[in-house]
């Protein structure tokens, strides 16, 4: 593939944009009737199995985080989050686009990343409802320099 095409593929497929690859073992929590089903399908597609469940008994090289802003503490949320995935995992934080219900401020956002010891390395629009913040664990964030 042409690096051209790897751009457009990178454009116009959000999950390959967060940095999603085959074969990882992709853990979602927060899951409800508002997620975008078309990004959970382009997830799948990259990793080339199902998104694990929050009843999921190990460990996950990545977890996808629904979350509005009535669902309690983000800072909380995060921090358990963390406990689901290897040293080195990120966090892909979805959360409603500005506008739209359970929208979360995107200061709150970095105010609770920070809080949870994570750091944002990316923002994206994921889809026509939904933002995407990836979150690295300070190893992972370590390794990128």
């Amino acid at each position: 593939m042409s690096a051209t095409a790897d751009h457009a593929e990178e454009r116009t497929n959000p999950a390959a944009r967060l940095g999603f690859q085959p074969g990882q073992v992709v853990q979602e929590i927060g899951y409800d009737d508002d997620v975008d089903q078309e990004l959970r399908e382009a997830i799948e597609g990259v990793i080339e199995s199902d998104l694990v469940d929050e009843e999921y008994d190990d460990v996950a090289d990545a977890v996808v985080l629904w979350f509005r802003d009535d669902d309690g503490d983000l800072t909380d949320a995060l921090v358990d989050a963390t406990t689901y995935i290897e040293e080195g995992g990120a966090i892909l934080l979805f959360t409603p686009k500005t506008g739209r219900s359970g929208y979360v401020e995107p200061s709150d956002i970095s105010e609770a990343a920070t809080t949870a010891g994570l750091t944002a390395s990316k923002s994206v629009s994921v889809g026509k409802d939904w933002s995407g913040s990836r979150l690295a664990t300070p190893k992972a964030a370590k390794s990128k320099r």
